[in-house]
C-alpha cells in the first residue's frame, strides 16, 4: 500500500517541477526555433525567453508569473492500493496545492467566478481539477499541468461543429481561423503548442484538445496516418503565417500541433482547439507499489492506446 505521505509529496514535487521548469521536448523545440529563426528580433525574443526559463529552473522560481489553473492527470493501476483510497488522493492533491501556493510556487489566481472572492490557496469548486485513467498494474502516475489564463481565456480555447460534407478541409479551416483570431487577442503567447480534439461531444473534443496540448510531447505524432497528416499539414500552414514569438513576426508560430480524436455522431464533427503557451509547463512523477518515487521526463498519458 502506498502511504498518503508519499503520494502527497510526489504530487507536491510534480507541482514544483511543472511550475519552474520545462520538459526536454519543449526545450528542444525552443532550440530548434532559435536555430532556424531568420528575423533578428524574433531570434532575440526566443533566446531571452529561454534564458529566463533557465534562470527560473536554477532559482526554483515560477517560469511564468501566470501559474495558471492547477490541473492534474492521474494514471492509476488497477491493482494500485492507496492509503485512504481515492478520496484521500484528492485531499492530498488539495494539500499539495495549498502548500505550493504558500511556498510561492503558485500564485493565488483562482477566484469565485461571480463575486471574485479569493480563497488565497487556489482551492475551490472543481479546482484543482482531476482527470483519471485506469491502467493495468499497481503504480500511480501523477502529472501536473499549469494551464495559463491567457492561453485558456483569450481565445486559446474554441470549438465548433463541422459538417461531414466539409471534411478535413473544414476542420483545418476552423483551426487556422481560430488560431489567427486567438493570436490577435494578444493573450495566447505564441509560439504555441496547439492541441486539437476531433469528434465526440463538445466537451469530449475540448478535453481531447487540452490533453493533446498539455500531455503530448512536442515532436510526437499520432499513430493513425490521417490524423498525423492533419498534424503535419497544420504545422506547416500555421508556421507559414509568420506570427512569430508574441506576434512580432517570425518563422515559428507553433512549436507543435497535436491531434486526438473520438468517434462522433452522424450529425456532425465537433472540433476544438486548446492552445498551450510557449512555456508549456508540466511535471510528472511515478509512485511504485513499494513507495519508490520516480521522476518522469514526460507523461505516458497516450501510451498503449
Amino acid at each position: 500500500m502506498i502511504k498518503k505521505e508519499i503520494y502527497e509529496n510526489a504530487i507536491f514535487q510534480a507541482i514544483c517541477k511543472g511550475a519552474t521548469t520545462i520538459a526536454p521536448d519543449v526545450r528542444a523545440a525552443f532550440e530548434k526555433a532559435i536555430g532556424k529563426e531568420s528575423r533578428p528580433a524574433a531570434k532575440e525574443g526566443l533566446e531571452k525567453t529561454l534564458e529566463s526559463i533557465n534562470l527560473s529552473a536554477k532559482l526554483k522560481n515560477p517560469a511564468c508569473p501566470d501559474t495558471g489553473w492547477p490541473i492534474f492527470y492521474f494514471k492509476i493501476g488497477n491493482e494500485c492500493q492507496l492509503e485512504g483510497g481515492m478520496m484521500a488522493l484528492e485531499e492530498a492533491t488539495r494539500n499539495a496545492v495549498r502548500r505550493a501556493t504558500k511556498e510561492g510556487f503558485l500564485r493565488a489566481t483562482m477566484k469565485h467566478p461571480l463575486t471574485g472572492a479569493d480563497p488565497g490557496d487556489n482551492i475551490g469548486s472543481n479546482v484543482p481539477n482531476f482527470t483519471y485513467q485506469f491502467v493495468p498494474g499497481a503504480d500511480l502516475e501523477v502529472t501536473y499541468v499549469a494551464k495559463g489564463g491567457g492561453s485558456e481565456c483569450f481565445g486559446g480555447t474554441r470549438h465548433r461543429v463541422v459538417a461531414f460534407a466539409d471534411g478535413i478541409k473544414g476542420i483545418e479551416k476552423f483551426v487556422i481561423d481560430s488560431f489567427v483570431e486567438a493570436t490577435r487577442s494578444g493573450g495566447i503567447c505564441p509560439p504555441n503548442v496547439l492541441g486539437i480534439g476531433i469528434g465526440g461531444t463538445a466537451n469530449i473534443a475540448a478535453n481531447l484538445a487540452k490533453e493533446a496540448a498539455c500531455l503530448r510531447t512536442i515532436g510526437s505524432h499520432h499513430p493513425d496516418a490521417p490524423f498525423r497528416q492533419i498534424e503535419e499539414d497544420l504545422y506547416e500552414a500555421l508556421n507559414s503565417l509568420g506570427v512569430g514569438i508574441m506576434g512580432i513576426g517570425g518563422d515559428t508560430s507553433v512549436l507543435g500541433v497535436n491531434v486526438e480524436y473520438a468517434h462522433t455522431h452522424i450529425a456532425g464533427i465537433c472540433v476544438a482547439i486548446s492552445s498551450n503557451c510557449m512555456v508549456a509547463r508540466r511535471g510528472s512523477f511515478r509512485v511504485l507499489a513499494d513507495g519508490t518515487v520516480e521522476e518522469m521526463e514526460s507523461p505516458d498519458w497516450f501510451e498503449g492506446r
